[in-house]
């Protein structure tokens, strides 16, 4: 990758240390590289994969339309020392090392913390739990597939309905069970329902469990039962009810956790030492926390994290996108801004029943979300009409 002088102070590292092998760390690796930073490099991951996309996992991965090969990102350059099974166990702030499972303690001058998340789980530990985190959760959903005709999904959230999609794909009876109505909590009740109307009409069936559920059948789940006492069976359980940040080799560490490593808005955790992706929460102004774990955060956090190490307070501050996207029973949903719009929304163009749409939701006349349903607006653009009150007045 060609790289560019920076004119910006680079703060004296001879070592960086990247706990996690993800996107955010392929991103911090590349940006340290573009800055000029010519120090050695090390990234501890404990998977046995090169970074590479989680995307498509719940689409064309699942469905087989796509191999794990497929989605291995560009290789880390050569003199960047990429260490696969070799999970973080501690980390020794003082003395400045990260503690591995295998080969010792590693030494570093920066550490960029990006350790993800994992798969939360709603069942016991005796109970065989699908999910679909990581590439080995894939595989293992992939060929459970293939020997069922029916599956229930825990969890009606972007991850959820993309997997019942694919199910659909692939034939299956396919049912969501949610606390709330699938997708509400993110894109507001006028885009998710216009979601839910296309996911039945495939032949999904959705179901309310405000109580939450139980998993039946051990050490193989093969149904739920709600808080009210109702059970739904399939030949297949899934779990998709959200993640569990990657903080336990972090405990005795002295670094700030709450729900995830607290980063400021240069994402940085102490000296020498940020964060970046799914294992982070940003601390905000006003005292609360924002997390916000997606592919596009980890891309920008990542960016960040690496510049602030090298700059400090010269690097630029970071400000989250807030761009999510989802595609799911023939529908490409992108999101600029703030999740769950409430009321009707302006429509900038198109028609949400008819065909490829364009909404916004304005508070004040100044909008805080943007959604393009099947609509070929690029994501630039879209983060541009999210700070152009003006035009969406006029729409």
């Amino acid at each position: 990758m060609p790289r560019r002088r920076s004119s910006r102070h680079i703060v004296s590292l001879d070592r960086v240390v990247i706990v996690g092998g993800s996107i955010a760390a392929l991103t911090a690796v590349e940006t340290l590289r573009i800055e000029d930073f010519d120090g050695d490099i090390t990234v501890l991951t404990d998977e046995d994969l090169p970074p590479y996309t989680r995307v498509p996992l719940s689409k064309s991965v699942l469905a087989g339309r796509e191999s794990l090969g497929d989605i291995v990102l560009a290789p880390l350059a050569d003199e960047v020392d990429l260490r696969l099974r070799t999970g973080a166990t501690g980390l020794d702030v003082d003395e400045r090392l990260v503690h591995t499972a295998a080969g010792g303690p590693v030494p570093y001058d920066g550490l960029i913390i990006a350790s993800g998340a994992r798969a939360r789980r709603v069942g016991r530990p005796d109970q065989t739990e699908l999910v679909l985190r990581t590439h080995e959760d894939c595989t293992r959903l992939r060929k459970s597939l293939d020997a069922v005709q029916s599956v229930l999904i825990v969890g009606g959230g972007f991850l959820g309905m993309e997997i019942a999609s694919t199910c659909i794909q692939l034939g299956k009876q396919v049912t969501v069970v949610d606390l709330a109505r699938p997708l509400d909590r993110l894109l507001g009740p006028v885009v998710a329902q216009h979601v839910r109307d296309r996911a039945e009409r495939a032949g999904v069936r959705l179901q309310v469990a405000p109580g939450g559920v139980r998993l039946l059948g051990s050490p193989i789940p093969t149904g739920v039962e709600t808080a009210t006492g109702l059970r739904f069976v399939a030949d297949l359980v899934v779990s998709a009810v959200g993640d569990i940040p990657n903080t336990e080799w972090l405990v005795g560490s002295g670094i700030p956790i709450s729900g995830g490593v607290v980063v400021d808005d240069h994402c940085r955790v102490s000296p020498q030492i940020v964060a970046a992706g799914d294992v982070t929460i940003m601390a905000r102004n006003d005292g609360g926390l924002l997390r916000m774990p997606s592919w596009t955060n980890a891309i920008e956090q990542g960016r960040a994290a690496a510049l602030s190490l090298l700059h400090d307070d010269d690097a630029p501050l970071y400000r989250p996108s807030q761009y999510f996207w989802t595609e799911q029973f023939d529908l490409d949903i992108k999101v600029v801004g703030q999740l769950e719009p409430q009321g009707p929304p302006a429509v900038l163009d198109g028609s949400l029943e008819r065909g490829p749409a364009l909404l916004a939701w304005p508070t004040a006349a100044t909008p805080h979300t943007v959604i393009a349903v099947d609509h070929h607006t690029p994501p630039a653009k879209l983060k541009r009409l999210l700070h152009k009150p003006s035009v969406l007045a006029s729409a």
